[in-house]
């Protein structure tokens, strides 16, 4: 590549740390940005295509004519670059590439913060004018140890959460037919932006007892149907709903209402749309040539160079992008463990081993060590979430230990046991006690996040209302002990949305929840015991301040396999040593219709307690069986402890107890 005497818009000290694989703010020297030069405002364009003959910027501002806007190659980097004076705000762009064979491709910025609303596929311009409102947010949580405070997800895609037709007034009794359908069909067609949806999304989670919201990918993705999961644009919130200043709206609304943001990011894999990264200048600049570690045979798409430095500075700088430049509070790392392993998904021979003749992928292992002390270092408070399968070892643990350095990983062992176990019918659960229990087993080998995702409610696997035996009144009924289950046991919780409405079919991305349903009144109920489930959850530091340590739960009795029974208490660790009054709760599952009188359970603190919850309410949907609202523990031993109590056990039902005059918690 010719070198070029031409004035570059980048300082020397950008392109070494980006050759280094260390620069961690990529998006403020690539990519398009305003700047004024000599008095005169434009954006400089710069972009990295090692092997490029040649680069151009073109767009409707030059007909799209390669040859008027040349780019000039910076020194030895690889980078192209050029300041157009005058270039406008949401301008469209892209780069005529001519490739080392002599190819022209058009490809769309890959550090470009916003895009054309696909189908479209071009860049624009843009600069932020949004000012924060959430700076109390961002203070309090500064300095917050999230391991020890409440955290329950709501889980959520943009796209069909609501869809417009859920907003809209319904037409006039009085309004002609044909212009009601007329209506109908432009709403329907209409997406719901970032703005529109911001508030009443918070709302309503924040209402229904969540901390977070946890959004399916928001980067910019070519094909509604992969949920966001195979990008194009590292950098730019998706124009299906909005500009960048109006998804930065949504996060401040989010803020101001009390609820946090996780997003999905996703390094493991990128699609091979002619505009995207692949084979950017014409050769594997962003992915292995080789098509045994830089092709996913699951997806079709192109896996990272994790061991090229450039491809590194790319991916820290994106991960991070979405914390600084939009205030996300949270990143969930999708597939990490496709990027683990060497061999994930491939037969012997469709892969090749590392240095050291091991499946272990060792780049993208230092990538995201790198991701996870850089999230440490400068951006107290926030946290990063891996999806990963597989038992490796130390995922959450610190990376000066030896750790991946993640703050949680997600729990699918407990997941795949939990969901087995309840599919199964009552009568045969006897035999599957230990997918109920096992989880208990490594509970503490990291610190978890219990999921039921959205990938438990697509692809033919239905919801999780129709995962449940039983007839329609029993369906319900696991489902609350089900849901009761996951918000009392250790760990953070994550729940896709619509689970609450107890739907009958499962999630479907063009379509919008089956709101319909709260005026069916046993959703309705389903509905409000999700409701009250989540305020238990926050009003109890036990359930979750608890989590990191193996002290905050105890089995009472988990043996009780004949009858499916289980109980177990939480204990609020952070209390005083040797304070008998610090919150704790005793949690009994009944997992059968047969109810139980006079079921004895030891107790490990004598006292009188009172019944809190019991998922079989009235109020609920349940059976309504009469349970002890308050009981007094006798001196009789069971289950290893000196006292215990004697308990009616409704048919599929929860119960949480806790101590009748406990002492005030400040949570």
């Amino acid at each position: 590549m010719a070198k070029s005497d031409a004035p570059s818009t980048l300082e020397e000290t950008d392109l070494y740390l980006f050759g280094e694989g260390t620069h961690l703010r990529l998006w403020a020297c690539l990519g398009a940005r305003r700047m004024e030069i000599d008095g005169v405002t434009g954006f400089a364009f710069s972009v990295w295509a090692p092997n490029a003959r040649g680069v151009s910027l073109v767009g409707d501002f030059c007909d799209w004519d390669g040859t008027r806007f040349p780019m000039h190659p910076v020194g030895t980097s690889g980078v192209f670059d050029l300041f157009m004076p005058g270039f406008e705000d949401g301008g469209v762009y892209k780069y005529e590439v001519t490739t080392v064979f002599g190819r022209k491709q058009l490809k769309a910025d890959p550090m470009g913060s916003w895009c054309e609303e696909p189908p479209a596929t071009a860049s624009r311009t843009f600069e932020s004018t949004h000012e924060w409102r959430d700076a109390e947010w961002m203070a309090a949580h500064r300095e917050r140890d999230v391991t020890r405070e409440p955290m329950a997800i709501y889980e959520a895609h943009l796209g069909s959460w609501k869809r417009a037709e859920d907003l809209a007034e319904p037409p006039a009794h009085d309004e002609p037919v044909s212009s009601q359908k007329a209506l109908e069909a432009a709403t329907k067609e209409r997406r719901i932006g970032y703005r529109e949806i911001a508030e009443s999304l918070a709302v309503y989670v924040r209402e229904l007892g969540f901390d977070y919201v946890e959004l399916l990918p928001v980067a910019e993705h070519p094909y509604d149907g992969s949920w966001g999961y195979q990008i194009t644009g590292y950098f730019a919130p998706t124009a299906r709903f909005g500009t960048p200043d109006d998804f930065r709206y949504f996060v401040d609304c989010c803020h101001r209402s009390g609820v946090g943001v996780i997003l999905d990011w996703v390094p493991a894999h990128f699609v091979k749309d002619a505009h995207g990264l692949g084979r950017f200048d014409g050769t594997a600049i962003y992915e292995h040539e080789d098509p045994r570690r830089g092709l996913h045979p699951d997806w079709d798409t192109y896996i990272f160079n994790y061991g090229r430095h450039e491809v590194r500075s790319f991916l820290l700088s994106s991960a991070l992008y979405w914390l600084e430049e939009f205030h996300v509070d949270g990143l969930r790392v999708d597939a990490v463990a496709s990027m683990l392993y060497l061999n994930y998904s491939r037969e012997e021979g469709q892969w090749l081993p590392n240095a050291h003749g091991g499946r272990e992928n060792l780049e993208a292992v230092a990538l995201l060590r790198d991701l996870n002390a850089a999230v440490a270092e400068h951006f107290s408070g926030r946290f990063t979430i891996a999806e990963e399968s597989t038992a490796w070892t130390g995922v959450t643990r610190p990376v000066a230990e030896g750790g991946l350095g993640f703050t949680f990983k997600w729990n699918l062992g407990w997941m795949h046991d939990t969901l087995s176990y309840f599919g199964v019918d009552p009568l045969f659960r006897s035999g599957n006690h230990d997918q109920l229990t096992f989880a208990m087993v490594y509970e503490h080998s990291e610190r978890f996040l219990n999921p039921l995702s959205h990938d438990e409610v697509v692809h033919g696997k239905g919801s999780l209302y129709n995962k449940m035996p039983g007839d329609p009144w029993q369906k319900r009924a696991n489902l609350r002990t089900l849901l009761a289950y996951q918000f009392t046991r250790p760990g953070k919780k994550l729940l896709f949305m619509g689970s609450e409405l107890a739907p009958t079919r499962e999630w479907n991305h063009e379509t919008g929840l089956d709101w319909y349903l709260l005026g069916d009144p046993d959703r309705a109920a389903f509905h409000r015991f999700v409701h009250d489930l989540g305020a238990l959850y926050q009003e109890h530091p036990c359930l979750w301040r608890s989590d990191p340590d193996p002290d905050g739960f105890q089995w009472i009795a988990c043996w009780d396999y004949g009858r499916s029974v289980v109980s177990y208490e939480r204990r609020d660790t952070g209390q005083e040593a040797g304070d008998e009054d610090h919150d704790r709760l005793i949690v009994v599952l009944n997992l059968t219709p047969v109810p139980r009188d006079d079921y004895r359970i030891g107790v490990p603190t004598p006292g009188t307690y009172r019944l809190l919850m019991t998922s079989d309410d009235l109020d609920y949907g349940g059976s309504g069986y009469e349970a002890l609202q308050e009981v007094e523990t006798e001196d009789t031993h069971a289950d290893g402890c000196r006292a215990s109590m004697v308990l009616s056990l409704p048919p599929l039902a929860a119960l949480v107890l806790a101590p009748a005059d406990p002492e005030p918690v400040d949570p």
